[in-house]
């Protein structure tokens, strides 16, 4: 007989998961290529940073798009080092499978180098969850952990639960083992998006993290009240609203974002070298400059060559495509929409 975590279906909760759903498919329809990379980035970037926050980051949304550009940022050590993995950590999303638990522990390992000893192993000892100095959870024992964790794993293999419910009982369950010495809360919500995902790949960009940052306190009284109902059920309405109020605000019509691509193609100035180019966009890391901002914008044809043949050549420069003077022209008429309705 296989597992089956305990948690009831109320009105409330198939009443947002309709919701979500309604606005998810508005969202598929109305997000075109430009706008998805500017939600993409956006996003992300708010996704990290709301994740950390709960565990006690500092770091700004500022600090962190420095970091992702490869500037110093003055902030302590931990702080960086944290920001760090969950790029990396969010760079490998697409690689992994929620339903493979190697995946999990591998993405465990990214998002803990270098912050703990035991990164990507399932604890050896006991740990309790604490609020403040109160102890509100004593997690299993950890022998039993890689059961419970084999257990939850097939239940999510074989469960015909709808994937926005799915997702929040896993994780709610993942919380309640608390498989990792520490980690445990950033993973929990990178693997309910990770679920979520692959139901629809929009939710690879939906901040939830953030909204979750701002209902802190929620978040952990709705583990709390699940863990004493012995049912994920306030957990699971908990986090379907969450989910709805992140799909809500996360519409295409967002106040045009400065990607890589527009960053790079805003400092021409005459055809430039790479040298050039990197010095006007204030980046040292050549290898970032190359891979976060040249390459793409060669690839997506928003820039040229001037010697195409010799790419190699010392003489090398780079001017925009017409491709690319109109994505400036569109970009800099929606900017200028937005000042308007502001």
């Amino acid at each position: 007989m296989t597992y089956q975590p305990p948690y009831t279906i109320t009105p409330e909760i198939l009443n947002r998961v309709a919701a979500i759903s309604e606005m998810i498919g508005r969202l598929t329809v109305l997000s075109d290529q430009a706008r998805a990379l500017r939600l993409r980035r956006i996003n992300r970037i708010r996704t990290i940073r709301g994740s950390l926050a709960i565990e006690g980051n500092t770091l700004s949304e500022a600090q962190i798009t420095a970091i992702l550009e490869g500037k110093r940022v003055i902030a302590p050590s931990r702080e960086v080092q944290e920001v760090k993995n969950a790029l990396a950590a969010y760079d490998r999303f697409d690689t992994w499978n929620p339903g493979v638990e190697k995946d999990l522990l591998e993405a465990h390992r990214i998002l803990m180098s270098g912050l703990i000893n035991e990164a990507g192993l399932y604890r050896r000892g006991g740990v309790g969850v604490l609020a403040g100095q109160q102890v509100i959870h004593m997690t299993p024992p950890a022998d039993r952990v890689p059961q419970l964790m084999a257990d939850l794993f097939g239940w999510l293999a074989n469960t015909d639960s709808h994937p926005l419910i799915a997702s929040s009982v896993f994780h709610y369950e993942f919380e309640f083992i608390h498989p990792f010495v520490d980690g445990n809360g950033r993973m929990g919500r990178l693997w309910q998006s990770l679920i979520l995902a692959r139901w629809n790949p929009l939710f690879a960009f939906i901040p939830v993290e953030s909204l979750i940052f701002e209902h802190q306190a929620e978040y952990y009284a709705a583990l709390q009240e699940s863990t004493l109902q012995s049912d994920s059920a306030p957990f699971i309405a908990f986090m379907l609203r969450m989910i709805l109020d992140a799909v809500t605000s996360s519409t295409p019509e967002v106040t045009p974002e400065v990607t890589p691509e527009v960053r790079l193609l805003s400092v021409f100035t005459k055809e430039m070298t790479r040298q050039q180019l990197k010095e006007a966009l204030g980046l040292r890391d050549d290898e970032h400059f190359r891979k976060t901002y040249l390459l793409p914008a060669l690839n997506a044809g928003l820039i040229e060559m001037t010697i195409p043949d010799k790419p190699r050549s010392s003489k090398q420069k780079y001017r925009p495509t017409d491709k690319g003077r109109q994505l400036m022209a569109r970009h800099g008429a929606e900017h200028n929409q937005q000042q308007t309705r502001a």
